[in-house]
């Protein structure tokens, strides 16, 4: 075991629920939901099943100024909010650039910017496609912005594992951190997907709710009526040190990454493996990196998607970990409030796993009315304090392809 300990320093987020991440951390404790009905032209036009989505609830075009705007495709857009945010939140550390390093993730990328200049190219030809089109459509879009933005030169590194991108981004942050590749990281993730071409494709393999008449109870992890989820957009940065670091320039720390682990199933292209135990066996790693038990866990911001087969995977997986144990911890599935951003997900509920130890707080999970008998977790469904003492808690997240991730937090005193 190493001596070196990483912890977490900044956060920033543009969310469904706010602009900043403290009036984002504010809104998911009040309960509020950031899914409403979607005012775009194209929802009628081209009469998509599914007329709603959890949208940022602040713009990208109120905050950046309009050539970042007019260069950056929307998921950038956000990452570069998120980011900036997370950096001042840190104290806008003095880092040596080669010192600082970016791991981000997407899990679509720019698909605004990809689909617009295909109409165009269709519509106009050739000499009316902007040149910043590939840039702008490329994966690696979001985390060169940040590192350009901040001028990091330790290495900006690009996770795509759909919706479990960001949390293995940040468990890649902390191998890094601990390897000694940088002083600081600012990891996260970002995704700008609502656009009618993959709300029509989730639409079509039944992975959405089609509450088009109750859009902001649509999303209901856990419940027994819950019917898929609701797309979600904007990001979730982390600023990531070692403790050395922190102390050396005084920074406030929020948590302490205390592990980080990546597992597969090759079982389905879309459907979990139903029996969990590859998303079992990423939850007993990044508790064994963090030399932990499981009976230390006492919260866990779940994937929890509001599908009604990967919510009871991964309860399968939970049950496997933590047994009887799995009774005494509060559950929070807090995409009932955001949505599901994708390639976001993750870095958003690590943010609010590093809150609710930071705060001593577990959030609620909204919409949820009548719970699943099969699914007897202890779900948090107003805000609920935590014990005091040494608190660990985990994040999960889980993607098409089989992709698991989990990162684990230790409360910080």
């Amino acid at each position: 075991m190493s001596s070196k300990r990483i912890v977490v320093t900044g956060i920033g987020a543009t969310s469904p629920l706010a602009g900043t991440a403290p009036e984002t951390w504010a809104a998911l404790l009040a309960g509020k939901s950031g899914t409403s009905t979607l005012e775009q032209e194209w929802v009628e036009r081209l009469e998509l099943p599914v007329k709603f989505a959890a949208q940022a609830a602040v713009p990208a075009v109120e905050i950046l100024q309009r050539i970042e705007t007019k260069r950056l495709d929307p998921s950038s857009q956000f990452a570069l909010i998120a980011g900036r945010e997370a950096w001042a939140d840190a104290g806008s550390p003095e880092v040596d650039p080669g010192r600082l390093a970016v791991d981000w993730a997407t899990g679509i990328g720019g698909v605004w910017t990809l689909l617009d200049a295909w109409d165009t190219l269709r519509e106009k030809g050739p000499r009316r496609v902007l040149p910043m089109t590939v840039p702008m459509l490329m994966p690696n879009g979001p985390a060169a912005a940040i590192g350009m933005d901040l001028h990091a030169r330790a290495g900006v590194r690009t996770v795509v594992s759909a919706c479990a991108s960001s949390t293995e981004a940040i468990a890649n942050a902390y191998d890094h951190l601990m390897a000694g590749y940088a002083d600081v990281i600012v990891t996260g993730g970002s995704e700008a997907a609502i656009h009618p071409m993959p709300i029509a494709s989730f639409a079509a393999m039944q992975a959405l709710s089609k509450r088009n008449d109750d859009p902001a109870t649509a999303s209901r992890p856990y419940d027994v009526t819950r019917d898929g989820f609701v797309l979600g957009e904007g990001a979730a940065a982390l600023v990531l040190e070692t403790e050395e670091h922190a102390l050396a320039r005084g920074a406030k720390i929020y948590a302490e990454v205390v592990g980080g682990s990546v597992t597969s199933d090759a079982y389905h292209i879309t459907a979990p493996d139903p029996s969990g135990s590859a998303a079992a066996r990423a939850m007993l790693s990044a508790l064994d990196q963090a030399d932990a038990s499981i009976s230390d866990v006492i919260h866990i911001n779940a994937h929890a998607t509001s599908t009604p087969v990967g919510d009871i995977a991964e309860y399968n997986a939970l049950r496997r970990v933590f047994g009887d144990h799995l009774d005494n911890i509060a559950v929070s599935a807090t995409k009932a409030s955001t949505g599901h951003l994708l390639g976001g997900a993750g870095a958003i509920e690590a943010m609010f796993t590093v809150l609710a130890l930071h705060n001593r707080l577990a959030p609620p999970t909204i919409n949820l009315t009548s719970q699943d008998p099969e699914i007897p977790l202890d779900v948090v469904t107003s805000p609920r304090a935590l014990p005091a003492g040494d608190l660990l808690a985990i994040s999960n997240s889980f993607g098409f392809g089989g992709h698991n991730a989990v990162v684990a937090f230790r409360s910080y005193n």
